[in-house]
C-alpha cells in the first residue's frame, strides 16, 4: 500500500511538472516561406536570395530575421500558416564607406527607410541611379492616411511604383513627372521604388508626405 502511494505521488509530481513546463515549438516552413515570398515581392534584386538569420516561434505571429543578398536585414512577423503581418527593414546595408545605405544623397540601388523630422509630415531626399538601377524607400503609414510622392529627375526615363505592406501594387509604374497623392487602405510599411529606365545615370530629388 505504501509503495502504491509513493508511486502515485511520483506520477502526480511528474504530471504537474510537465504541465508547468513551457511548450517549445519551431517556426514552420510555411511561415518562413511566407516571409521570403514577401521579401522577394518588394525587395528588388537583392531580395531574391539571402539567408534566414533567426526565427522565434509565437502562437500569434512568429518572428523571422532575414539577410538578403545586398546585406539588408529584414524583420518579418508572420502567422504560422504563412500570412505576413508586418515586414520592415531592421538594418539597411552598409554602403561600403562606413555609412548606412539610405542616407540622404546616396547613389546606387538599395533600400532606405524614410524618417520624418519630429513635428513634420514630410521629407525630401536626393539620390542618383545608374541605368536600370532602382532604389526602394520604405514609409510606415496607417490605413486611411494620405501618401504624397513627387519626384524631380534631371532627365527622362525615371519611373516609380508604390507597393502596399502585403506586397500588392498600390500604384503601377508611373512616370516621375506625375506626382501621386492617394489614400492608403493598409497599415504598415509601404514601399516606393524609383527606377532609372534611361540609358545614362540620373540624379533626382524625391519628396514624401504622409497626412
Amino acid at each position: 500500500m505504501m509503495l502504491k502511494k509513493i508511486v502515485g505521488a511520483a506520477l502526480a509530481a511528474s504530471l504537474l511538472q510537465s504541465l508547468a513546463s513551457p511548450v517549445v515549438a519551431n517556426v514552420g516552413q510555411d511561415a518562413i516561406d511566407g516571409c521570403i515570398d514577401q521579401i522577394r515581392a518588394i525587395g528588388g534584386p537583392d531580395g531574391q536570395s539571402g539567408t534566414v538569420l533567426s526565427s522565434e516561434y509565437s502562437e500569434a505571429n512568429s518572428l523571422v530575421m532575414f539577410r538578403d543578398s545586398g546585406n539588408t536585414i529584414w524583420r518579418c512577423l508572420v502567422s504560422n500558416d504563412g500570412v505576413v503581418a508586418d515586414l520592415s527593414v531592421a538594418e539597411a546595408a552598409d554602403d561600403g564607406n562606413g555609412a548606412m545605405a539610405g542616407a540622404s544623397g546616396t547613389s546606387g540601388s538599395g533600400t532606405e527607410r524614410v524618417a520624418f523630422t519630429p513635428g513634420t509630415s514630410g521629407a525630401e531626399l536626393t539620390g542618383s541611379l545608374l541605368p536600370q538601377e532602382s532604389r526602394r524607400y520604405i514609409l510606415g503609414a496607417k490605413d486611411g492616411q494620405f501618401l504624397y510622392v513627387r519626384i524631380a529627375a534631371n532627365g527622362p526615363g525615371m519611373t516609380y511604383v508604390i507597393y502596399n505592406p502585403d506586397g500588392s501594387v498600390l500604384l503601377d509604374e508611373m512616370n516621375a513627372s506625375q506626382e501621386y497623392r492617394g489614400q492608403l487602405w493598409q497599415s504598415g510599411d509601404h514601399v516606393v521604388e524609383v527606377y532609372n529606365t534611361a540609358n545614362g545615370a540620373q540624379s533626382y530629388n524625391v519628396i514624401f508626405g504622409i497626412e
